[in-house]
């Protein structure tokens, strides 16, 4: 394998080549103020400040090279795929959006690998716009921990999750709404501390609890964020499970092992739970970039520091590191290596 290929499988991109949307009073666009920042609006509201690494793909790729990252994978900032998925204009937005980010990917030198977003998961026109994702050269879509207010187990996303399958799309899942409705309390720490992470394991529960992963198994679906709460609310949810259905009930930790998660946890201390519950070929590499300022070089340092410190054995680190994000892209492995050259991964 190249020495150093790493792949940050959990970033944000919004290009400025984004067409407004037309219910402004909602539809997310970006303000560029300075050539180093800018404002993601919500119609006049603002949603967050910025900085020019969510749209400018040359300092992408500087922070990437100071971070030791060869490769990101790009999906939609998530206020933008969700409003893709639910808004009236949503699929003209889709549109947008996923030919900006295939252009960001043509941009990059092949470092750059974009998924995309649809509109109504489930609906024909989410069907077409996949279709069309792959043809661009996009490697899957990103969806929400729920999309429209329906759980991924809902009978309405049957149709989505055969069509990633039939597609050979991978899928990863991110939570909406900044986590706000999954808990009791909310804003401030609540949404981002708590919010996030549970609203995280109602999806991986869905998956994994609710029929969508025995249904598809060949499914190749990644969560944010270590998959949130999950790992440590499996047994809970398994005992659950058991008692719902009786003792001859089936147990579903194999169903549990097929999940991709990324590394996203803040406490490399966290690792050995997720490499137990997922299985250590499951793990990804993950930083949120460009929206907590120099995480990605530290996800990349707390991987490595997970072995000195005894959490992690020193043989699962090319595969967080990259191995296990070419798997979960559906990336051929190059003949006669563990993963291909860098160069090797443009679309």
């Amino acid at each position: 394998m190249a020495a150093s290929l790493s792949i940050d499988v959990h970033t944000h991109y919004f290009g400025t080549d984004m067409v407004q949307p037309r219910d402004g009073a909602q539809g997310p666009r970006l303000v560029v103020d300075t050539p180093a920042a800018g404002r993601l609006m919500r119609g006049t509201s603002l949603f967050r400040e910025v900085r020019s690494e969510l749209w400018d793909v040359d300092r992408r790729l500087d922070e990437m090279d100071r971070a030791g990252v060869t490769h990101q994978v790009i999906s939609p900032v998530p206020v933008a795929m969700e409003h893709a998925a639910t808004a009236p204009d949503g699929a003209r937005y889709a549109r947008d959006i996923n030919d900006s980010v295939a252009a960001a990917c043509a941009r990059s030198g092949g470092r750059l690998l974009g998924l995309g977003c649809l509109p109504s998961p489930g609906s024909r026109a989410a069907a077409a716009e996949l279709e069309r994702c792959r043809a661009l050269g996009l490697y899957g879509v990103e969806i929400g921990t729920s999309v429209a207010g329906l759980d991924l187990d809902s009978p309405q996303l049957r149709s989505f999750w055969r069509e990633c399958e039939a597609t050979d799309s991978c899928v990863f899942v991110h939570p909406v709404a900044g986590g706000s409705g999954a808990v009791r309390r909310r804003g401030g720490i609540y949404d981002l501390g708590i919010g996030m992470t549970t609203d995280t394991a109602l999806a991986a529960a869905a998956l994994v609890f609710g029929g969508v992963l025995a249904a598809h198994p060949r499914l190749r679906i990644a969560l944010a964020h270590g998959g949130g709460t999950f790992a440590a609310a499996f047994p809970r949810l398994e005992v659950a499970a058991g008692l719902a259905a009786g003792p001859d009930a089936p147990g579903h930790a194999d169903l549990a092992r097929l999940l991709y998660v990324d590394s996203l946890v803040f406490d490399d201390g966290l690792y050995p739970l997720l490499a137990r519950r997922f299985g250590p070929r499951r793990l990804l590499l993950g930083s949120d970039a460009p929206f907590f300022p120099d995480q990605m070089r530290r996800s990349v340092l707390s991987v490595r520091s997970a072995v000195t410190d005894g959490l992690l054995p020193a043989a699962t680190v090319p595969g967080v590191l990259a191995e296990n994000a070419l798997s979960f892209l559906g990336l051929a492995m190059a003949p006669g290596r563990a993963s291909p050259e860098p160069e090797s991964l443009a679309p």
